[in-house]
């Protein structure tokens, strides 16, 4: 493959994989979502995650929106001293993905 291919090629890779990334919703966004019915109250979610590990404390929150999809991302610190990463759907509350960080 020539140079001017690779330079090509390089550059729509970069272009696809910054599309593919979830975009960070902010604070008012959220609201609106919320308000408008669209995603479930943060507080309702926490309490999911920290539900599945009792005495596990939440080091952070986010929303995020990747292809129309709204997720909330928690990352809790277990009992044991392990840091998981929880996904849910933000509309209904569906657990996505619980695994060590």
């Amino acid at each position: 493959m020539n140079v001017r291919k690779r330079r090509v090629t390089l550059l729509l890779l970069t272009l696809v994989c910054a599309c593919v990334q979830a975009r960070d919703l902010d604070q008012d966004e959220a609201l609106v979502l919320r308000q408008q019915g669209t995603i479930l109250a943060l507080e309702q979610l926490v309490d999911k995650a920290l539900a599945r590990h009792p005495g596990a404390k939440l080091l952070e929150a986010e929303l995020e929106e990747k292809h129309a999809v709204y997720v909330y991302e928690f990352e809790l610190l277990t009992t044991q001293g392990i840091v998981r990463e929880l996904k849910f759907d933000a509309r209904d509350g569906r657990l996505l993905k619980d695994e060590e960080d």
